[in-house]
């Protein structure tokens, strides 16, 4: 059973390489390095537009508790 697992453990490594040198040189890796990065730029924007959005509605929230309160 050893053998067994530490073979496919193996296999799967090799396999992991392999897969890494052909995203990174095969054909349409300049594509996929691109779209990777667009899609992180986009996650980041949509993440500090939500922050700010939450931010902003939380700030509106309580002032408007403090105003009715005077």
């Amino acid at each position: 059973m050893d053998i067994k697992k530490r073979t496919k453990e193996e296999l799967a490594a090799r396999i992991k390489d392999l897969e890494d040198f052909i995203s990174k040189k095969g054909i349409g890796s300049d594509y996929l390095a691109r779209a990777e990065k667009v899609q992180r730029n986009v996650n980041i924007a949509l993440f500090l537009g939500l922050s700010v959005t939450i931010v902003g509605l939380s700030i509106w929230l309580f002032s408007g508790k403090n105003e009715e309160e005077d």
